[in-house]
Parts: C-alpha cells; sequence; structure tokens
C-alpha cells in the first residue's frame, strides 16, 4: 500500500459512509495533481519523503476529515459554553454543599483523625465534581449537536438575570454578611420575579445529584460511616427507606421534570405553579410518613447499637440549645444526630407547606 492508499484510508474511517466514496475520490484526485505538479517543477518522480511533505501540507487525516463534516466541530460551542459553565458552577456548589455537611457528622462523631476526614472529604469532592463535569458536558454536547435551544436561552429579559450570581462564592459569603452592594448586585428586587432559567437549573443539578445517590451511582463515604473514638461505626438505614426507595424516586423525577418543563417554558406560571402544589403536596406526604417512622438509621460499632430515631418530644427549644452537649460515645451521637434529623424533617415540612401556598398565589395571579 502507497502513502496516498495509507493517507485516504486514514481520512475515510472519519468519514459518514454515504459520502466516503466520493469524498475519498476528491481528495485522490487533488493529492495527484499536487504531486505531478511538484514533478514537473522538479523534472523528476517525486521520492517518498517529498510525497510525504505534501500530505502534510494538505493536513492531518483527522483535520482533513473535519473539513468535510457537517454540524458542529466541537463538544460545547462558544454559545453554549456560558451556559454550560454555569451548569457546572451551580453543581459544584452543591456538592460542596453534600461534601461540607458529611464532614460536619463525622467531625461531631468525634473521628481521632480530622485530617483524614478533611481529606476524604476533599477526596470525594473533586471525584465527585469531575463525574458532574462529565455528565454536563455531555449534556452540552446533545444540545450542540442537535441543535437544541430552549426558550431560556433566547427570550430572557435583563431584569430577570439577577439569580446568576448564585453560581458566584463571593457573592454568597458576601450576602450571608449582609454587605448591601454585594446583595444588590445579584440579590432580586423584592417584587421583581426571580429569573425562571438560573433557579431551575440549579434546582434540576441539585434534585439530579440526588437521584444518582439514591440510585448508587454516586457515593458519599461519609455518610454511611462515623469514625469514633478511632473506630468506625456503620451507618444503616431504617426500613422506612425501603419502604419509600419508589415514591421518593418518583418525587425526585416529577420535581425534576419540572425543573426541566420550566428551562423550556420559563414564563408558564399557572402550569408551574399547579405542578409545584401537586409536588410539594407529594413532598409534605413523604416527610410526614418519615417523621411518623420514627427510626430512620442504626449505628452499629462491633456488637454495640443504637438508633437515630426521634418524635414530637424531640420539638422543643430547650433540647435544641443542649445539642452537641451529649457523650461521644454511640449512643450519645445517635442522639444528637436524632435531634438534628427531627429539626431538619420539621423545617422542611414548613417550607413544603409555604412553598403550596406561594404557589397558590401565583396560580391565582399568574
Amino acid at each position: 500500500m502507497d502513502l496516498i492508499d495509507r493517507y485516504l484510508n486514514a481520512v475515510a474511517a472519519q468519514l459518514p459512509q454515504d459520502e466516503r466514496a466520493d469524498i475519498i475520490a476528491e481528495l485522490r484526485d487533488l493529492i495527484l495533481s499536487r504531486f505531478e505538479a511538484k514533478e514537473e517543477e522538479l523534472g523528476r518522480a517525486l521520492t517518498e519523503d517529498e510525497q510525504e511533505a505534501i500530505l502534510r501540507e494538505i493536513g492531518h487525516p483527522l483535520v482533513v476529515a473535519a473539513r468535510y463534516r457537517k454540524g458542529p466541530d466541537s463538544l460545547v460551542g462558544p454559545a453554549l459554553f456560558p451556559y454550560w459553565l454555569f451548569g457546572v458552577k451551580a453543581g459544584l456548589l452543591v456538592l460542596g454543599a453534600v461534601y461540607a455537611i458529611t464532614l460536619f457528622i463525622r467531625l461531631i462523631g468525634g473521628a481521632d483523625d480530622a485530617g483524614q476526614a478533611i481529606g476524604n472529604a476533599f477526596h470525594g469532592f473533586f471525584s465527585s465534581g469531575l463525574t458532574l463535569i462529565g455528565v454536563a458536558t455531555v449534556a452540552a454536547a446533545v444540545f450542540e449537536h442537535q441543535g437544541i435551544r430552549p426558550a431560556w436561552m433566547t427570550n430572557w429579559r435583563v431584569k430577570d438575570l439577577g439569580a446568576f450570581g448564585l453560581a458566584d462564592p463571593a457573592a454568597w459569603g458576601a450576602s450571608m454578611t449582609g454587605t448591601e452592594t454585594a446583595r444588590a448586585t445579584w440579590m432580586p428586587k423584592p417584587r421583581a420575579r426571580a429569573w425562571p432559567g438560573g433557579e431551575y437549573l440549579f434546582s434540576f443539578l441539585a434534585v439530579g445529584m440526588f437521584v444518582l445517590w439514591w440510585v448508587g451511582v454516586l457515593h458519599f463515604p461519609g455518610l454511611v460511616s462515623l469514625e469514633l473514638r478511632g473506630e468506625d461505626a456503620v451507618v444503616s438505614g431504617a426500613p422506612i427507606w425501603s419502604i419509600l426507595f419508589g415514591p421518593i424516586l418518583l418525587y425526585a423525577f416529577a420535581q425534576m421534570a419540572i425543573d426541566l418543563a420550566s428551562l423550556f417554558r420559563p414564563y408558564a406560571v399557572r402550569a408551574r405553579a399547579a405542578a409545584q402544589i401537586v409536588v410539594a403536596g407529594a413532598g409534605l406526604w413523604l416527610t410526614w410518613a418519615i417523621f411518623e417512622a420514627g427510626h430512620w438509621f442504626t449505628l452499629t460499632r462491633g456488637e454495640e447499637t443504637a438508633r437515630i430515631a426521634g418524635d414530637w418530644t424531640m420539638l422543643d427549644f430547650d433540647t435544641l440549645r443542649n445539642l452537641g452537649d451529649g457523650a461521644r460515645d454511640l449512643v450519645g451521637i445517635a442522639s444528637t444526630l436524632s435531634v438534628v434529623l427531627v429539626w431538619a424533617l420539621a423545617i422542611s415540612a414548613l417550607s413544603l407547606a409555604f412553598k403550596i401556598l406561594a404557589n397558590l398565589g401565583r396560580l391565582a395571579r399568574g
């Protein structure tokens, strides 16, 4: 096989099957004409090195094949890159919050080696972050190559852009300290509608991360074990999680569907409000079912076990004020986590109730 055939075979392997023969014939004619012109100039046949030089001038087979390829030449083109970057930053913020909570749980468990716990948290964050970036890149590539452009990319208004500051950690920190200038830079005005892109994209990514964890694709090691006085305690779920596995997964998928629909139809206010009321009602029922179960997790260390469980009696401010004052043994840590979970479920229920009321208002006003 001569150089031309080797070169053309390499190009042909990158081309669509139905167009390959015509393109290769065209390239062969181009190469042969270049060879003949050079031979006439030199008055002799070309050496193999001279043929190589001409083929290099024509271009690498991958580059030449790309000239004939239809569609975009990049995974994430310049038009989609800013949206990809925002999604990645928002997702990494969610991941950072998850691992910060994980690290907090390990540290209150009295881990002897706090440095190792922090190192594990960073390792998990970077590992999951790479997965997030990969998923975001695949999604953006589908948008790029299929020519998909949601309405929120083209039908936007300047006064609705404030929520994009949510992807700026500096703005988060400044807003938490109450800096008025920073808050005015990115927080929506009191009566301005929040931009229906940033909020729902952030929610879609956050719930998507939860779904991946819930079905076992993502793993957060700090959530399934605690280090207590140098010994690992295993965290196992109570039966309620197996019972509600399907309903919780359906609830998460429903929320993701609403967020995705909101990205494509950002101003369908009443339809979104009606859907949010139904989903929030389902979330309220799930929260009640979880709370009523009374037993959520079990800590096991050797032969010793302790339940993470609670009831209404823990919804007391005195109990909350004394949080963390208990012993650092297995039972003490389980007691502390029980109080945390009781209050987290109560706050979740209140949040869902307010969400229902807010969406009833949107449904009425449009």
